[in-house]
Formats: C-alpha cells, structure tokens, sequence
C-alpha cells in the first residue's frame, strides 16, 4: 500500500465559527482539528494543510464547572519576580479572543508549522468580522 504525500497544491477554505454557548475545550479541538488539516483526506503531518477559521462571539464562550474562578492563566516577563497570573473570568473580560487564542495554540504541534497554523485563525469578540470577502462557510459542532 502506497503512502499519500502531498505536493504543496493546497487548496484552502475558510469556515465560520459561532463561539456562543459552546465549551472552550471541545471547540477547541475541533479548531485546532481544521487547522492542522486532519480534516482532509491529503492529510501530511510536515505541511500546513489546515484551513482558515472566523471565530465569532469570542466573549460567550462557557467553561464547565467552576473552572471561570479556579483556571489561571500565568507568563513571565522574563524579569527577576516577573511571574504574573490572570484569572479566566479577568482574561475573558479583558481580552475575549486571547481565551480562545491560548486554548487552540495549546492544541496545536510544538513546532515550527504551529506558528502559521495559528495565524490562520482569527478570533473576533462580537459578532462582526472583516471576511465577508472570503465567503467562509459555516460550521456547527
């Protein structure tokens, strides 16, 4: 049995996600899913053969139990004691599409294809986005 590799005449698509009332992580699996490419059946795991993906209502976004209190999201400033924390409930406030944003890349290969996987995703808070021009199709989880 023959072995699929892909030459590189990818074809890419856009979609439409409505964040509204969905769980973070399960939406961002499927995400991540498009993204990667796994989707298609000319699947490689070397080449970025993901998709496009608009995620609408960013700041309606639900996490299960009391996970909007406990979860916290943490980086470094790279200075002595510059360790700073964030609470969910404060991130989703203040910037809804960095929820979403920090979820799928968390989902996505540790190298350098996730760097342009993760620029194809673009993750607006209300429900206005810029890409009407692309035409993105709808999908529902």
């Amino acid at each position: 049995m023959k072995t699929y590799v892909s030459k590189g005449d990818i074809e890419k698509k856009w979609y439409l996600v409505d964040a509204e009332g969905k769980s973070l992580g399960r939406l961002s699996t499927e995400i991540a899913r498009i993204l990667r490419g796994k989707h298609k059946v000319t699947f490689t795991p070397h080449m970025n053969d993901g998709d496009y993906v608009v995620v609408v209502n960013a700041d309606k976004i639900e996490v299960s139990g009391r996970k909007a209190e406990q979860k916290v999201y943490y980086h470094h400033t790279w200075y002595t004691g510059g360790l700073k924390a964030e609470a969910y409930k404060d991130l989703l406030a203040r910037k809804p599409e960095e929820v979403i944003t920090k979820a799928v890349k968390g989902m996505l290969p540790k190298n350098k294809l996730a760097d342009k996987m993760i620029k194809q995703l673009r993750v607006y808070a209300g429900p206005e986005h810029p890409h009407a021009g692309a035409n993105p199709q709808p999908l529902n989880f």
